[in-house]
């Protein structure tokens, strides 16, 4: 039972491990997955004035 905690535990290391290296490293090999939407936006507002 030991062995499968500490392995669970190293699993989940390696998982975090890698997460945060697709976070820093990932902009630089897949830039298209990381750029934000490029759309311009317009919607008419109507304001109360009373």
């Amino acid at each position: 039972m030991w062995r499968l905690i500490k392995a669970l535990l190293f699993l989940i290391a390696v998982a975090a491990v890698g997460l945060v290296a697709y976070a820093y490293i990932g902009p630089l090999f897949f830039p298209g997955d990381f750029a934000a939407p490029s759309q311009e936006v317009t919607q008419p507002v109507t304001l109360d004035t009373n």
